[in-house]
Parts: structure tokens; C-alpha cells; sequence
């Protein structure tokens, strides 16, 4: 009789994991298919609809989500995600950025790079073809600078541009000289693309900039500084660009075109 009560006792014990590891398992295909989701609303004229684990494209292309590889490095994220990656981690809002603590914490710079090759274009010059200037805040600077027109990103930028002219005196230092934005280029020490090789990115005034992999090599060590103010990073994501001062491996003066992180 003992025997026979641990045995019901244990197979209790099993079926109650059982149950928690199945609501587990349907709680991320639930975030899993939110997230998808998000991403086909990030970009509505290219993406149609997400199914049986493709992104399909407006023209017909499908594009595998989840490769199913579980507990890839942060090296292999980097450089060998896939799209479900790309949008895994949740972007902070700007009430809290203690993320940047979080190891490895980077938000948008995983980047599964044939989604935005196929997007923006395969190469130089299929950017190029898509490229026009802006003036950057013409009631403070003579600037133009050079973005892509898909997705209207140089409507977007233009609207930013116009929020930051209107910005009192203290605050538009950090935005006055840009740095730089269409710049067909590997990222440093890698062999992945930059965003700025796409025309959707903008660094701003390099003066105020703190990135990581100058201090590594300055001191060995990450040491997280930020002097941008957070009123003109709520006026890049309010038209769908990110900061790379939300990241773990920090970059101040980044802002990149990534809606699908900013979707509710």
C-alpha cells in the first residue's frame, strides 16, 4: 500500500510539471507570435503576414522566423541570428535603462542582416539608388545629410530634424553636428554590416559620444557613461528609432531605424 501511494504520489508530482512546463511552452509561443506580429506591423509595406514560422513578404518571399537553435553565445547571436533573434529582447523604456547592467543586454543589436539587405537593398549600390539629402535643423545649421527614402525614413528624420530645431539652445549641442549617417561600412572588428551602410542610422555630435569598445581598450573594462539627454531620445523613438545607450556594449550617439522594437 506504501509503494502504491508513492507511486500515485509521483505520477501527481510528474503530471503537475507536466502541466507547468506546458503552460511554460505556450506562454513563449504566445510572446514568440506577439513579437512576430509586431514585426509584420513594424514594416507594412514589405511584410504580409506571419505563418508556419515565415516572415512572407508582400512579394511572395518567405523568410524562416525560428531557426530553432536554442542557447546560441552572444558571439553566435551577433553573428549568426535569425529574425526571431533580432526581436527577442525587449527594449526598456526610459524610465529605466538599468538594463545596461544586464550582461549582454543589446536590444536591437542583434541583426539578422539578409532582412535588411533584402529591405534597403543587397548592395552598395542598390542603397545608393534609394538615397536623398535632408537638411539637418535648418533653422540652426546649414547641414544636409544623406538617408534612405524607404520607409520614409527621410520624412522621419525630417520630422526629428524639425523637433530638435525647436529644442532650447542647452540641448541642441548634442544634435547641431551630426556625425554621420549613410556610410557603406563593416562594423569595427567584424565582419557584419553597419546599420549606416543601410542609410535608416545617425550618429550625432561625436563630442558627447561614449562607446564601449573605447573603453574596453582604454581601460579593460565596460564602464557605462552617458551624457545625452533623454529628452532627444524620446524624439528619435517617438518616430521609430532606437538608442544605442540602452545597450550593454554602449553607443551613445547611435540611432537606428527599428520599429519592430517600439511596437505596442
Amino acid at each position: 500500500m506504501i509503494l502504491y501511494n508513492n507511486f500515485i504520489k509521483t505520477l501527481l508530482i510528474l503530471s503537475i510539471l507536466l502541466n507547468i512546463l506546458s503552460c511554460k511552452n505556450k506562454k513563449n509561443e504566445i510572446i514568440k507570435n506577439e513579437k512576430a506580429l509586431n514585426l509584420i506591423k513594424a514594416y507594412p509595406e514589405f511584410l504580409k503576414e506571419f505563418k508556419d514560422n515565415y516572415i512572407i513578404w508582400n512579394d511572395g518571399t518567405k523568410m524562416i522566423y525560428d531557426d530553432f537553435i536554442d542557447n546560441k553565445t552572444f558571439s553566435e547571436l551577433l553573428n549568426n541570428p535569425d529574425l526571431e533573434d533580432q526581436i527577442r529582447m525587449d527594449y526598456p523604456s526610459n524610465d529605466n535603462i538599468s538594463s545596461v547592467n544586464i550582461k549582454n543586454f543589446d536590444p536591437g543589436r542583434i541583426r539578422y542582416l539578409p532582412f535588411f539587405l533584402k529591405m534597403y537593398g543587397s548592395n552598395r549600390k542598390e542603397v545608393e539608388k534609394n538615397l536623398t539629402k535632408i537638411s539637418w535643423m535648418p533653422k540652426s545649421t546649414n547641414k544636409k545629410v544623406s538617408v534612405t527614402t524607404i520607409n520614409n525614413i527621410h520624412l522621419k528624420l525630417k520630422a526629428i530634424s524639425d523637433e530638435l530645431d525647436n529644442l532650447p539652445e542647452d540641448l541642441k549641442k548634442y544634435v547641431l553636428d551630426p556625425a554621420g549617417t549613410y556610410y557603406w561600412r563593416k562594423i569595427e572588428g567584424t565582419e557584419r554590416l553597419s546599420m549606416h551602410s543601410f542609410g535608416n542610422a545617425i550618429d550625432i555630435n561625436i563630442k558627447f559620444s561614449n562607446y564601449w569598445l573605447n573603453d574596453l581598450k582604454a581601460k579593460g573594462h565596460l564602464n557605462y557613461k552617458n551624457v545625452i539627454p533623454l529628452e532627444i531620445v524620446k524624439i528619435f523613438e517617438k518616430h521609430g528609432f532606437i538608442w544605442g545607450g540602452k545597450w550593454y556594449h554602449y553607443d551613445t550617439i547611435h540611432f537606428e531605424y527599428r520599429p519592430e522594437l517600439l511596437t505596442e
